[in-house]
């Protein structure tokens, strides 16, 4: 059975930037001087896009060394790399470059791939040499970063799609309500495996899916896909803001800082 969320709300996005930046450094540090290396997944949004940011600000760009950072992302678009509806694309203009991050230190979806099945199968291989895992098992990332949208969805994760269902693939493609339609995503199976899974949400139109996955009151609130993520042996957490946190249960916003 998976441990309950740990819920840290923060007073503003300001705050809730800084300590999201912090945390991730916390996680990556512990990789290194357990593993040698920090393994992470990176999301799209202008939420995650907040915390990269931060992350490349005066404020913390010193204070980790990114060399033994290995970069993946839980989900993409199927478009090109420099196209401004892609995750690469985000996190290289936000993140890569201002943090001077070595090409070789980036696994990229291939989402201008003609062939979506092949580009997932391409990219499950990359994730399989990189955590050393054979092919009966998930590989395990050190953190996964993900956001939330409105109707429930996380990373390409959507309402009542197939694969939901998919516990064996690492590396899925989906179709999104949203233009663009076709999507590349990790799976359940590999989110649950992570050692940390960290949901970004701020912003008060969250706070309605946030009350829905935190404090769900229905079967089809527990079905949504965000409320499907619970690490197997990991750790949940979720950075929400006070906007986001504003509909949840009294007791729930005791964790404030």
């Amino acid at each position: 059975m998976s441990a309950a969320p740990d819920i840290r709300i923060h007073r503003d996005s300001h705050a809730w930037a800084e300590a999201a930046a912090e945390f991730v450094q916390e996680v990556g540090k512990e990789a290194v001087r357990t593993n040698g290396r920090f393994l992470i997944a990176l999301s799209g949004g202008t939420t995650p896009e907040t915390l990269y940011r931060a992350l490349a600000s005066p404020a913390f760009v010193d204070r980790f060394d990114w060399s033994r950072t290995t970069f993946f992302f839980s989900d993409e678009r199927c478009v090109a790399p420099d196209d401004p509806r892609s995750n690469y694309a985000l996190a290289h203009k936000a993140l890569f470059v201002p943090l001077k991050i070595a090409s070789s230190q980036v696994f990229r979806i291939p989402g201008e791939s003609r062939d979506p099945q092949a580009a997932a199968y391409e990219y499950e291989q990359q994730l399989r040499l990189a955590t050393k895992t054979s092919p009966s098992a998930q590989p395990t990332l050190d953190l996964i970063l993900l956001g939330l949208g409105e109707d429930g969805h996380t990373a390409s994760l959507f309402p009542g799609a197939p694969v939901l269902q998919d516990h064996q693939s690492v590396i899925a493609v989906t179709q999104s309500p949203k233009d663009p339609p076709t999507r590349l995503t990790m799976t359940l199976g590999v989110i649950n495996g992570a050692s940390v899974v960290l949901f970004l949400v701020a912003g008060a139109g969250k706070a309605g899916v946030v009350r829905a996955i935190l404090d769900p009151k229905t079967e089809a609130e527990r079905q949504l896909p965000a409320a499907l993520v619970a690490p197997e042996k990991g750790r949940l957490i979720w950075f929400l803001d006070q906007a986001a946190a504003a509909e949840l249960p009294i007791h729930q916003q005791r964790t404030s800082t």
